[in-house]
């Protein structure tokens, strides 16, 4: 059984992999397997490739996150790199986009395997006919995941729901919007209904009923904004009602949203965060819902990381060697002036939760590879440093100690080391590792930074220093909206008149730096091991609020939005005063998204369903808005599939040009 399954599992794996975009991507009927496929136990064994993109090809890499939140009113390139510009800004987008072409073999992949299962359960004749019945619920609620994908991005794809054959689909036809969200919500609704509010054996990265409800949440929002209704009710109603209700009965669906927004991305909480509703589980999370290949390990953060060490005669850690930020080498994704001004950070600890802003040399005295006052953990102020760098030359011969000590913690046969991260409390300079200390999450720092904090070289400063206030300050002091030139962009020149290259440097997303004792791919340095949500119950209060200021009720919208206002509260003193809403815009509902939500594969769905893009990216996002027109309200239809099937012009672009390869030279 095992090697039939496999063999099954590799024909998906392998399609994917190699970017096929038929819409049949395997054919089970094919393997040695039919009569496994008739237990109980073969078809769940089956049912788990339903999962296997989620972690290894689209919420670990590049690709998905940038179909998902770029070309919005968030994100920008650092220095205006013209990689990725067909997503980040519309320049060039294709049918041939690499990210885009590969998002819909991924999801038509996946969606044949859970077809299979679903089509497949009225023949198993050995088994628990419960257990049965939670394997086929779980491959509706992904069959229904994957599709939303696609209606999302790809407007009227064709929609499949039996298995592939020997006979090839070589002429598909589009369906309607209509068929393919009432598939949808049919899917949802009785994968809901079938679904434990407890994961199939005890594995949290499988789906639940609050996985299903909240998917159907954002499956009638995301309708709403095509003008779908249900029996003559608006979609905006229905994301109400079932948005409400998961809010009402959090505990009896075994859902649950953290108190303090901190905890939601404290490290200890990642391998088993309460407020997920539906996970991408990470290297070793589980071995039965999810068996990571050849990626399976998420690289996301290398992205949207800037680079410290460009400094380097001041932060001499190689790029490729930062063992405590890891291997921060692509740095694409920088924060829009638009974002960085969603926070009030004197109020909103989402600001630091969500972004670094302050860089720190480390030590690695536990790992026995350095010891404490190491060159290249403690800096010394020169004179030129502090001229270089613009700090108060009373600062000449201060030191600059670690902020975190590294341990290199060896793996043995899982491979290589896991770099675990602890804190030198300020004011400790003996090295004893005996005085450090854990805290939630490292790569949150401590806001505001300190005047006399010794621990940190460069700080981005939220709020404008001027040059008094940055002479009171042993450290590199940038202001962030020096960063940014009038039109939005990030500047393309030195920002000061010592020449230096701190415009490389931005606020940096640190929500995919997770790095845990036990991963796999700890030795990797471009490699993070953390769980990745999909989806999280702060999510479905966005949803009530976004449908209840769409129907007219922004009193209601506003206490949906401060629940979240509430818990991200520096200090519950000033939530009245400062941080609650009374009632609620469309622009409260967009902003208060992108404060809770920012880089969670959420936006470019968002601004769609809003129809957004014309209003906001002028004012966001000008380089992107010079491109921008109607077509792109859907993503190109994939080149590779396009070239498999027979009727490629009658199904169509979406409006983008076919790419075309360059004639051979002479």
């Amino acid at each position: 059984m095992k090697r039939s399954l496999y063999n099954m599992a590799l024909a998906i794996c392998t399609a994917a992999a190699m970017y096929s975009c038929s819409l049949d991507e395997y054919n089970p009927s094919d393997t040695s397997g039919e009569g496994e496929l008739k237990t109980v136990e073969g078809l769940k064994n089956l049912g788990t490739y339903c999962y296997s993109p989620l972690y290894d090809q689209m919420f670990s890499a590049s690709d998905y996150l940038a179909v998902a939140e770029t070309g919005t009113d968030l994100w920008l390139t650092q220095n205006n790199k013209t990689t990725l510009q067909q997503l980040f800004y519309y320049e060039g987008l294709t049918t041939s986009t690499n990210a885009t072409d590969k998002l819909f073999s991924q999801a038509y992949a996946c969606i044949n395997t859970c077809n299979a299962v679903i089509n497949r359960a009225a023949d198993v004749t050995e088994g628990d006919k419960n257990v049965l019945k939670v394997v086929v619920a779980e491959a509706k609620c992904l069959r229904a995941y994957y599709y939303l994908v696609l209606v999302t991005n790809y407007g009227n794809v064709t929609l499949v729901t039996t298995e592939s054959t020997d006979t090839k689909i070589m002429n598909p036809t589009r369906s309607s919007q209509e068929e393919i969200y009432n598939l949808i919500i049919t899917d949802l609704q009785e994968a809901a209904a079938d679904l434990n509010t407890t994961p199939m054996d005890g594995n949290y990265a499988r789906v639940t009923k609050k996985a299903a409800l909240g998917l159907l949440a954002r499956a009638y929002a995301q309708g709403a904004g095509e003008g779908l209704s249900e029996n003559g009710v608006s979609y905006w109603q229905r994301a109400k009602e079932v948005a409400e209700d998961l809010i009402a009965n959090m505990a009896s669906y075994n859902a649950y949203l953290y108190d303090d927004v901190e905890d939601v991305w404290a490290q200890s909480n990642n391998r088993n965060n309460k407020e997920a509703l539906f996970i991408a589980s990470g290297p070793q999370a589980g071995t039965d819902a999810f068996t990571y290949g050849s990626y399976g390990a998420n690289k996301l953060f290398t992205f949207t990381f800037c680079d410290p060490n460009k400094l380097s005669d001041i932060y001499p850690v190689g790029s490729k060697q930062n063992y405590f930020y890891g291997r921060v080498n692509n740095n694409y994704y920088a924060p829009s002036k638009y974002l960085v001004d969603c926070f009030d950070a004197r109020y909103d600890k989402r600001w630091e939760n969500s972004f670094t802003t302050a860089f720190s040399l480390f030590s690695m005295v536990q790992a026995g590879w350095r010891t404490y006052d190491d060159k290249n953990a403690t800096i010394t102020l020169t004179e030129d440093l502090c001229t270089k760098y613009g700090i108060d030359s009373k600062f000449v011969g201060k030191k600059i100690y670690p902020y975190v000590d590294v341990n290199a913690i060896n793996l043995g046969s899982n491979g290589g080391n896991q770099y675990v991260a602890s804190v030198w409390p300020k004011g400790e300079y003996s090295g004893d590792v005996n005085k450090l200390v854990k805290v939630k999450n490292p790569y949150v720092n401590p806001y505001p930074l300190a005047e006399d904090e010794d621990r940190f070289i460069v700080y981005l400063s939220k709020e404008y220093l001027s040059d008094a206030e940055k002479a009171k300050r042993g450290y590199i002091c940038v202001n962030i909206d020096d960063l940014f030139a009038a039109d939005g962009k990030y500047k393309e020149t030195f920002i000061d008149a010592q020449q230096t290259n701190t415009y490389t440097l931005f606020p940096s997303l640190n929500k995919f730096n997770f790095n845990f004792e036990g991963g796999f791919y700890g030795s990797n340095l471009q490699c993070k091991t953390g769980d990745m949500f999909i989806m999280r119950m702060a999510e479905v209060y966005l949803i009530a609020a976004e449908a209840e200021e769409r129907l007219g009720n922004g009193a209601k919208a506003a206490e949906y939005l401060n629940v979240l206002r509430k818990r991200a509260c520096r200090n519950e003193a000033d939530f009245e005063d400062n941080m609650k809403l009374t009632t609620a815009t469309e622009d409260d509902v967009l902003d208060e998204y992108a404060r809770e939500l920012c880089g969670e594969f959420t936006r470019w769905a968002l601004l769609k369903r809003h129809k957004a893009f014309e209003t906001r990216l002028p004012k966001y996002n000008p380089r992107a808005a010079v491109n921008f027109s109607q077509k792109n309200y859907l993503r190109p239809i994939s080149y590779t599939f396009l070239n498999q099937i027979e009727n490629s012009a009658e199904y169509g672009t979406n409006g983008c040009l076919l790419y075309t390869s360059p004639s051979p030279r002479d």
